[in-house]
């Protein structure tokens, strides 16, 4: 259970880096450009780059805690707040009818959901 709980986390935290130093770096005239990225037209920038932080921050959350053994809770109340990311993901591709990010957004989401739930259960890192 814990390699498995592991390897999601990691997978995980390389969607989120990748995302994140896209979201971050890329402007969004590029975005917008890109399969997928046609939700940037409806949003800022700043905001753009805001989500992008935040997925940075989460693949450093997913990761690195439980890795120094410092604060490793913050492995699962990460994976929730990648939960509700995901939620948010799937509200916006949903409105514009791209179906199949909403699938793939919702994979996250369960993967996410199955850290959160090992590492505050059976998978926890205490004891």
């Amino acid at each position: 259970m814990n390699l498995a709980l592991w390897i999601v986390a990691w997978l995980l935290a390389v969607v989120a880096l990748t995302g994140g130093i896209t979201k971050t770096f890329v402007p969004r005239e590029k975005l917008a450009a890109v399969r997928g990225g046609g939700w940037t037209a409806g949003i800022g920038a700043g905001s753009i780059k805001a989500l992008g932080i935040l997925e940075l921050l989460a693949a450093i959350g997913l990761i690195l805690p439980a890795v120094v053994g410092i604060a490793p809770v913050l492995v699962p109340v990460t994976a929730v707040c990648w939960v509700v990311l995901m939620v948010g993901a799937m509200i916006t591709h949903g409105r514009r009818g791209e179906s199949l990010y909403v699938v793939v957004n919702l994979v996250y989401l369960v993967l996410a959901a199955f850290v959160a739930w090992g590492r505050l259960g059976p998978g926890s890192f205490a004891g």
